[in-house]
């Protein structure tokens, strides 16, 4: 268990998420300019984009060390690995939860859910991209969708989860479903055989 722990840089995942967090409420709603390709200009914040750091340090973490090995061991990593990925999602909603009590600011709200949202997509893809092109395409995402979520009227089209507002249960669904999703895929990902090499 602490082998699992240093190599998977718990210490990093929790001050990358409580950094985020706490760094996304101190610059507020600062906005990026993104070019956009349909629809009418809407609000990009920063914090649309620095929630992906979680997902980032928790991808590092799952990619670090010899997979073959680590499958061959008696103890499936593979829920502790799910299992870490859904706690780091539930420390940055409890963390939103915190600051939307204390400050009142929807802007909370926004970052914890986002953190959680690309938490999930991170457990799912990694089983199928690894960690460096998972956390590509994870990094692709917010530009896809600011650059191609707009509506004319400039609100937020229907799958552009990432641009909608605080209120909106559709983005809430959005992160529930990336994170179950994520879960399944994380521990039913294929266990890779261990190949040895022999030399005469």
């Amino acid at each position: 268990m602490i082998w699992w722990c240093k190599a998977r840089g718990l210490s990093l995942i929790a001050a990358s998420t409580l950094g985020t967090m706490l760094t996304g409420l101190a610059i507020g709603n600062l906005e990026l300019p993104i070019p956009v390709l349909t629809g009418q200009s809407g609000q990009f914040l920063l914090a649309h984009l620095m929630t992906l750091i979680p997902a980032a340090t928790l991808l590092y973490g799952l990619g670090r060390g010899d997979s073959r090995a680590t499958n061959t061991a008696l103890r499936n990593i593979r829920h502790w690995d799910a299992a870490l990925g859904l706690l780091t999602a539930a420390a940055g909603a409890a963390i939103a939860v915190v600051c939307y009590l204390a400050l009142d600011s929807d802007l909370a709200v926004i970052l914890g859910r986002n953190v959680a949202s690309y938490v999930g997509l991170a457990l799912l893809l990694h089983p199928f991209l690894g960690y460096q092109l998972a956390a590509a395409a994870i990094a692709a995402v917010p530009l896809v969708l600011a650059a191609g979520g707009w509506r004319p009227n400039g609100t937020p089209e229907t799958w552009a989860w990432l641009l909608h507002d605080a209120g909106s249960a559709l983005a809430l669904l959005f992160m529930l479903v990336f994170l179950c999703l994520g879960a399944v895929a994380s521990i039913a990902r294929p266990q890779l055989p261990l190949r040895l090499r022999t030399h005469f």
